[in-house]
């Protein structure tokens, strides 16, 4: 019988351990390789050629091709034959949306993962779309922000930065991108959301969207 060739990525060993266990159950698939950053996960890929591609959505910020949105980004562009399956902890429907836009193939909550993978993986096996039961929308903006109030105080650095971050930068690309050093970036960065009144980089991420900022 042939099997269908996967590849895991996720920098937590436990992570990788548990899906290549819970893959081994199902006879139809073979993981052909695992990869802990997005460097080494673009060389795998590269090297072995999988058919499915199981990847935490957060992998270590210095890998050279980033995480989150700005890697799923590069992998559906770069892989277009591949099929995508996002683990991630991300609730919010608007980045949900975005992943399937790009055009993942599946998401899995990585906190339910034990009783999803199997499911998921018989979904893509038959070229079928796996998606999650619609979480209820948490927005930042019907909270009562003032969108155009708090975009005023923004510094003109401060806008780009967050303009190159929701693109899909790491604060390491965009240092370089401005000729500034990381941590000048990443105090700016700060600053321009505690502006924003957001405390985490989904809720910035959902901010911009749901305000139709950058686009």
């Amino acid at each position: 019988m042939h099997k269908i060739t996967v590849v895991i990525a996720d920098d937590h060993p436990i992570v990788l351990f548990g899906v290549r266990e819970l893959i081994k159950s199902d006879p139809r698939f073979e993981v052909v390789g695992e990869a802990g950053s997005s460097t080494e996960l673009i060389n795998v890929l590269h090297d072995k050629q999988p058919q499915i591609l199981i990847t935490d959505y957060n992998m270590p910020e210095s890998s050279q091709y980033g995480d989150g949105l700005r890697l799923i980004t590069y992998l559906t562009r770069n892989f277009p034959a591949l099929r995508v399956l996002v683990l991630t902890m991300v609730s919010n429907s608007l980045i949900l949306t975005r992943l399937y836009n790009l055009g993942v193939a599946g998401v899995i909550d990585k906190r339910t993962v034990n009783e999803e993978l199997l499911r998921a993986l018989e979904a893509l096996s038959q070229n079928r779309i796996y998606k999650l039961a619609p979480a209820n929308r948490n927005s930042v903006i019907d909270n009562g922000y003032q969108i155009d109030e708090r975009m005023a105080s923004l510094s003109t650095r401060e806008v780009e930065i967050l303009r190159l971050f929701v693109a899909g930068m790491s604060l390491r690309d965009i240092a370089i991108n401005q000729n500034r050093s990381p941590k000048t970036i990443s105090t700016q960065k700060i600053a321009a959301m505690r502006k924003l009144d957001v405390r985490s980089d989904q809720e910035l991420i959902s901010y911009c969207l749901e305000a139709n900022l950058f686009q």
